[in-house]
């Protein structure tokens, strides 16, 4: 169903796929919100605001998202989340655009 949501398909097929922002900004809000804090200030998760995530690259975030954290609460959202759409959430988180 999320997943459903979130992709938007592709425009060419040579293309990146374009992700649905406004699905996932509601999913990193609502779902990473759940655990992170609504404000994204940390609760049961930590802080996951852009000076608290500054030690991660893109690519490092993205795979986070994807494959989780073991030995935390951290999960995988792989099974739900595609590599173009994990890459949005690590860029959105990155550059602060969450308020």
């Amino acid at each position: 169903m999320i997943l459903a949501l979130l992709i938007a398909g592709t425009a060419n097929a040579g293309d990146a796929p374009r992700v649905d922002a406004q699905a996932l900004e509601r999913f990193v809000l609502q779902d990473c919100g759940s655990c992170h804090g609504l404000t994204l200030k940390g609760g049961l998760g930590p802080d996951i605001r852009p000076q608290s995530l500054e030690h991660y690259d893109r690519e490092t975030l993205s795979s986070v998202v994807l494959d989780g954290i073991p030995g935390t609460a951290m999960p995988p959202w792989r099974p739900l989340l595609s590599r173009a759409e994990a890459d949005w959430i690590a860029t959105y988180l990155l550059t602060g655009d969450t308020e």
